[in-house]
């Protein structure tokens, strides 16, 4: 998977994740990936509304040690 930005999120706590992804999804082309990497556990739940409510795509998610990836394809 190419990822054509990333952001970090670490250390933020809601909403602040969301209107981050928000912002920096604005800033690549449909179809490209979206790196998000947080610390935040309600990150996952918002995220994944918000890639639903909003078009675009959860590709992938993942937790290592209290880390959370998303990978976002922009819609």
């Amino acid at each position: 998977m190419d990822i054509n930005k990333t952001l970090d999120a670490k250390g933020l706590a809601c909403p602040m994740p969301i209107v981050k992804t928000k912002k920096a999804i604005e800033d690549i082309d449909s179809g490209q990936i979206l790196e998000v990497v947080a610390t935040d556990a309600g990150a996952k739940s918002d995220l994944t509304a918000w890639c639903k409510s909003s078009g675009h795509e959860l590709v992938d998610m993942n937790e290592d040690d209290g880390v959370f990836t998303f990978y976002i394809k922009k819609g």
